[in-house]
């Protein structure tokens, strides 16, 4: 893979068959990749990430100065989020089919004897995954009749350097499942940001002035969700 230097900083160039330019910065450490057209060639692509140099440094430097959030063990006593609220593990150990329970300040997660760190992850995505399919259908049912549109179909996966998705063509969005941690309202951003898509395919003026129309404080959310733990950046996002 063909890569730009400009300085100190490395860019990884992928070209596909794609028809706009693409910039990434990923976290933890601000690695830069760019996707761009087959038919563009390397010098039009090293102006391009020229233009979006001090943007880069911007990003790089957030992700230098962020919390991480520590490596979980899935131990009681340990803090895990669910929408925006901090709750304590409780670790119950039980000859019966594992489960979780969600109470006033913990989160019980009930597992067989000698379960992996991995099993009780494994456990507690599946239960953060089927509380967003309990949130999620509602939001899109609200906003779909403010906006006029129609989603298909919504999926609930892992992403490593976007909020969420959308297939136009099938008029299907995507929500990252780490979103069941944050805040309701930022869940609500990310589905308004995708359902615009909808309306509009690129991140251009109208689909701003669509999100200003329907979501006048999206750019509060923006800013405060990419300030999170986790928190991870997309130029055309």
């Amino acid at each position: 893979m063909p890569t730009i230097e400009l300085g100190n900083i490395s860019i990884e160039v992928e070209q596909k068959n794609i028809k706009n330019i693409h910039l990434s910065v990923y976290p933890p450490l601000g690695k830069v990749k760019i996707s761009a057209p087959l038919r563009m060639d390397l010098d039009t692509i090293r102006v391009f990430a020229i233009s979006k140099l001090s943007w880069i440094k911007k990003q790089q430097e957030i992700f230098k100065n962020q919390d991480r959030e520590a490596p979980r063990e899935y131990l009681t006593r340990e803090s895990h989020y669910f929408k925006g609220k901090r709750y304590l593990l409780t670790v119950i150990e039980q000859k019966a089919k594992p489960k979780v329970i969600l109470k006033h300040s913990e989160i019980a997660l009930y597992i067989r004897p000698n379960t992996t760190i991995e099993k009780r992850k494994q456990l507690l995505d599946e239960w953060y995954r089927a509380e967003l399919k309990k949130i999620v259908p509602k939001m899109i049912d609200k906003w779909e009749e403010k906006m006029g549109i129609k989603c298909h179909e919504f999926s609930i996966k892992k992403m490593r350097t976007k909020w969420g998705t959308c297939n136009i063509e099938a008029k299907r969005i995507w929500i990252n499942l780490e979103l069941a941690k944050k805040p309701p309202e930022y869940l609500e951003y990310v589905i308004v940001h995708e359902l615009v898509h909808l309306l509009e395919r690129k991140h251009n003026n109208r689909f701003v002035a669509f999100m200003d129309e329907f979501m006048p404080k999206w750019r509060f959310y923006k800013e405060q969700l990419n300030r999170l733990p986790f928190s991870h950046v997309d130029w055309n996002y």
